[in-house]
């Protein structure tokens, strides 16, 4: 996988919707005890940070995500927020400057198991074991070096959601506002056990080779499995059986299949080829694995007393959304967040018949309370 990077010397000195870029935050100590003594982390920015530096909002990305939230004059492709963050969006980057990171452990720019080693050689099975709040403390010597003290607001969707969350209980003093979207305090047992099938699925793909594949065959059919239970879970019943039923893929035909070979195909097995080999194509299989991990790790009251004690800790004010049809992050999950927060904390919810993935498609729904309620 190949990016065009930019490495910045001096991260005070970057210009307003800058390119993808990298700056070294230096070595970095793992929650469960791995170390490493160089990290990179990637980053894209719109807007312009002001001169007392009080303008900033982080936006975090979901598991397979990237900092791509928006179209730029340096990277004209629309980003997947692209209606939130803009001119005269409901974040706009006339009055806003916006930064989204590429979580580390992933494969867009910033150090992740695909990433090489002094050495010259892909960390691979050596990369250690990442969590939640790894990322944050990451992201945090990131906004040190630009001087960020304090931003306005931290929000995510789905993973990006759990790592707003940690941000605003890991540095109370340096979020005002924290948006969720589309996610709740912890992995359940049913996220964790979808999430354990993934990662089997790559792990006995036969290139695998312990997570050392980099000099062979990659395990792209593991990944390829990997992706197609995962958006399962991205959409909703009633939208897949809307979209497909029992409909074949043109002239093919599944009922003439032999019990060893299949000749034909439903159209949502079709559907699941399509997002199965894009993956393959753009992501890296350990990566998958370090993240989907990372976000069965999500737990906020882990270590600190529980859910409700861990956002006891948050001084940041709340913006909590669900979506009506996900079957990955229930609303229920919303709820109790929200319950933990205040009693006067409301759920924003998304009326979208789509599932997991209305976070992405109709944000806007609840654009205008998020604005204000976060004061954006």
């Amino acid at each position: 996988m190949s990016l065009d990077l930019e490495t910045v010397t001096d991260p005070a000195t970057y210009v307003a919707d800058a390119a993808l870029q990298t700056v070294n935050i230096g070595e970095l100590y793992f929650e469960t005890g791995g170390y490493l003594p160089h990290v990179e982390i990637a980053f894209e920015t719109w807007g312009t940070l002001a001169a007392d530096k009080s303008n900033a909002v982080l936006i975090q990305h979901a598991l397979t995500g990237d900092s791509h939230v928006a179209s730029s004059s340096q990277l004209p492709e629309p980003g997947w927020w692209e209606y939130v963050v803009g001119p005269g969006k409901p974040i706009d980057t006339r009055k806003w400057f916006v930064i989204a990171t590429n979580m580390i452990g992933g494969c867009y720019g910033s150090t992740g198991p695909s990433s090489l080693d002094k050495n010259q050689r892909p960390y691979g099975s050596r990369f250690p074991f990442v969590t939640l709040r790894d990322s944050v403390h990451a992201e945090a010597k990131l906004a040190d070096l630009l001087g960020i003290q304090r931003f306005h607001a931290v929000i995510g969707g789905s993973m990006g959601g759990g790592r707003a969350l940690e941000w605003a209980i890991m540095y109370p003093d340096r979020v005002a506002g924290v948006g969720v979207v589309a996610c709740g305090g912890q992995s359940t047992a049913e996220q964790i056990a979808f999430a354990q099938a993934q990662v089997e699925a790559i792990r006995l793909d036969p290139h695998f080779n312990g997570g050392d594949y980099y000099d062979g065959p990659e395990p792209t059919q593991g990944l390829g499995i990997a992706r197609r239970i995962a958006h399962i879970n991205y959409r909703s019943e009633p939208e897949l059986n809307a979209r497909f039923g029992r409909k074949f893929q043109g002239d093919e035909n599944p009922l003439g299949s032999s019990m060893t070979q299949r000749t034909g195909r439903y159209q949502v097995e079709s559907y699941l080829d399509y997002k199965a080999k894009d993956m393959a194509a753009r992501f890296d299989a350990n990566s998958y694995i370090a993240l989907t991990e990372a976000l069965m790790s999500h737990d906020v009251g882990r270590a600190r007393g529980g859910q409700a004690t861990a956002i006891a800790r948050i001084t940041a004010t709340p913006f909590i959304v669900a979506v009506n049809s996900d079957r990955l992050y229930f609303p229920e999950q919303s709820y109790q967040l929200a319950a933990d927060f205040g009693s006067q904390t409301p759920v924003h919810m998304i009326d979208s018949p789509i599932g997991h993935d209305g976070f992405l498609t109709d944000l806007h729904q609840v654009a205008a309370d998020m604005t204000t309620t976060l004061g954006l």
